[in-house]
């Protein structure tokens, strides 16, 4: 979860400078595929830790 949290703040932090930053829209395209990665990440991670075989 911590990497989840670290990888959204990354995205919203590059993001806010690619769209502020004139001529650095190549960081707000990164920021968003890293957003898109850390979705999937958690995706993948909850559907992982939801399959717990029962005894």
């Amino acid at each position: 979860m911590a990497l989840f949290l670290f990888l959204l703040i990354v995205a919203v932090v590059l993001g806010f400078i690619g769209v502020l930053a004139e001529g650095l829209l190549y960081l707000l395209i990164i920021g968003v595929l890293l957003a898109v990665v850390a979705v999937l990440y958690l995706g993948m991670r909850i559907r992982r830790s939801g399959r717990r075989p029962a005894r």
